[in-house]
């Protein structure tokens, strides 16, 4: 029963433009998020035209996808004079928690001890490593894996010449192939995203809790492990989940060591096995297994974002992104202290930095061709960037999808953080939920979910996938950037009081009036520095570019191409113009980040998502 209070609330937020906004927020991720995800659930949970479990019992009785016993691999198997470390087979669903579980524990390790250190000491260089920290975030999809591969190789990588040939260090080659390669490559790509969450965590934690602490007696590691550490779980445990959730959904790692060096155990994860269905969906259909398949993806996925949804929302986002109250509590850094720091930062810097220097090397010299070392500079690579018509268009097609996406994400998350800051509405937190749920939907469940449902309700119009998936394309690329926009939004409304919005209402303004000459100006800056990140990261989009671009290779972006490259089904290029294509992401991708930190004046801690 609801209350006559609750209802002249209701009363009073329902207006025409309130209204608008909330039936257009809501028809916008019905449409596009939430009916894609129930025809994948409705598939997998169908049988003969009935309800069953069927798929699912398949699923989990064949040993093919779920095995506690080991099915084959290497892991630290000496064969030779080589080490190789290529991870045991489990089944795909098993192999990809087992990966992603790693991934999650090595980057929370990692990212918990560089943010600790650039929170609570100061040192000469401080800054220097705080930038270059954040490295493996610039975007290198596909590429990455290949690098890694390259450096790695048993014969001809460069660090077994260095370690093995030339210093003697290693006792024997390393080759780190497969499932471990995935794990190595995702974890220098993702410790960012835990070290910037649980430095937000620290940087806004009261420092007199830790020194209460410290004249109780607590010091050192006690009071890490009693004080500090669970101050800061809100911030881990955020960045953990996520990193989870990117690991499961993760292409570009396993199809860069599949497109370098075939490697069987690098298909062996839940995401590629749904990749390669979809590859076939031209001239067949998803199958009810794939489907199943994508069902056990997103509920692992749902499930970590469910847990720690409350980090996650809207009105969190704004509190962490304004700053603490406090100033840091620091301390500089002793000679033993830095003879500590300096080598783990360095050996981290370049270590988590060996894709991009590469993506650089491959794309300037003849490194691809060379052998061991490169042998020449060469612009040849960038040159087709504007030469080469399957590039250009390529690149043409991204601008346009991402354009278009910022376009479209820029008035929902507009008009859904409005009305969830604005309103007394039923259903405002679970729009909530909604805005932030494309963190937790893997972009390949995403694209398999159109591609059932638009070819199934939409076939043979313009929203048919097969016909033409550009307006899909761009439709997925709105939904899975948005959380970049609405949090962006949503943290300029908190600033914006209702009363200068109350006092244009009392001398006549309309809601849609003050909404327009009021609100949207003071922030303006937060709706484009929203919008400049989803169209840095539209742009480098995988999983819904390498598989609704599949459809029609005129349509594809960027990052579809590049996939064409390293996973070589299509003879398009050399894997130095796919390195080309990365450092045009990478510039652009630097760019953006810096003009939208000058403009919302601070480095938020959503970049790592």
């Amino acid at each position: 029963m609801i209350s006559k209070s609750r209802l002249r609330e209701v009363k009073k937020s329902l207006d025409p433009l309130i209204a608008f906004q909330y039936i257009f927020s809501y028809f916008y991720l019905i449409l596009f998020l939430l009916l894609p995800i129930a025809t994948i659930i409705r598939q997998a949970f169908l049988y003969n035209g009935a309800f069953s479990l069927h798929w699912f019992q398949k699923v989990f009785s064949d040993p093919d996808f779920f095995s506690l016993s080991p099915r084959g691999g290497m892991f630290f198997e000496l064969h030779g004079d080589t080490m190789y470390i290529w991870g045991i087979d489990h089944g795909y669903i098993l192999n990809s928690l087992i990966v992603a579980a790693t991934v999650t524990i090595s980057a929370s390790i990692i990212g918990v001890i560089a943010a600790l250190i650039i929170a609570r000491y100061d040192f000469p260089g401080k800054n220097v490593f705080r930038i270059l920290i954040l490295i493996p975030m610039l975007a290198t999809p596909f590429v990455n894996a290949y690098v890694i591969g390259k450096f790695f190789q048993p014969r001809g990588g460069l660090l077994n010449f260095i370690f093995y040939d030339v210093l003697h260090i290693l006792p024997w080659r390393i080759d780190v192939n497969g499932l471990a390669g995935i794990a190595l490559a995702q974890t220098l790509a993702f410790y960012p995203i835990v070290y910037l969450n649980v430095l937000a965590s620290l940087m806004t934690m009261d420092p007199t809790m830790e020194e209460q602490a410290e004249s109780l007696g607590a010091g050192g590691f006690k009071l890490f492990r009693t004080i500090t550490l669970p101050l800061s779980m809100p911030g881990l445990a955020a960045g953990a989940t996520i990193v989870f959730i990117f690991s499961l959904e993760d292409l570009g790692a396993p199809i860069g060591f599949i497109g370098y060096s075939g490697n069987p155990l690098a298909r062996r994860v839940m995401s590629v096995y749904v990749f390669d269905d979809f590859a076939a969906a031209v001239t067949g259909a998803i199958s009810p297994i794939t489907s199943a398949i994508a069902v056990i993806l997103v509920t692992f996925a749902v499930t970590g974002f469910l847990a720690i949804k409350k980090y996650v929302t809207l009105k969190t986002y704004a509190t962490l992104s304004k700053g603490g109250r406090w100033k840091p509590r620091t301390r500089k850094l002793g000679f033993k202290g830095m003879a500590l720091v300096y080598p783990f930062f360095i050996l981290l810097i370049l270590s988590a930095s060996i894709p991009q220097i590469g993506v650089v090397i491959l794309a300037l010299t003849d490194w691809a061709i060379s052998g061991l070392a490169p042998k020449s500079i060469t612009f040849e690579y960038i040159s087709r960037l504007f030469t080469d018509p399957n590039v250009v268009r390529a690149i043409s097609n991204s601008l346009l999808y991402s354009g278009a996406a910022v376009l479209l994400a820029v008035i929902l998350g507009s008009c859904s953080t409005y009305v969830i800051a604005r309103s007394k509405l039923p259903g405002t937190d679970a729009l909530d939920s909604l805005l932030t749920m494309p963190i937790a939907v893997p972009g390949i469940v995403v694209a398999v979910g159109y591609f059932l449902f638009f070819t199934g309700f939409f076939r043979g119009t313009i929203l048919d996938p097969l016909v033409d998936p550009a307006l899909l394309l761009i439709f997925a690329y709105s939904v899975r950037r948005l959380p970049f926009t609405a949090r962006s939004v949503f943290a300029g409304l908190q600033g914006v009081h209702e009363s200068l919005e109350e006092v244009a209402t009392t001398l006549g303004a309309t809601r849609f009036k003050s909404f327009f000459d009021i609100v949207i100006p003071l922030i303006a800056a937060n709706v484009i520095g929203g919008g400049i990140l989803t169209f840095v990261y539209s742009m480098s989009e995988v999983s819904t570019s390498v598989t609704l671009g599949a459809l029609r290779e005129d349509r594809g972006p960027i990052t579809f191409y590049i996939s064409q490259v390293i996973y070589g089904t299509a003879a398009v290029g050399t894997v130095s113009v796919a390195a080309a294509l990365c450092l045009l992401l990478i510039t652009v991708q630097v760019i953006a980040l810096a003009v939208s930190n000058y403009i919302l004046k601070q480095r938020v801690a959503f970049l790592g998502i």
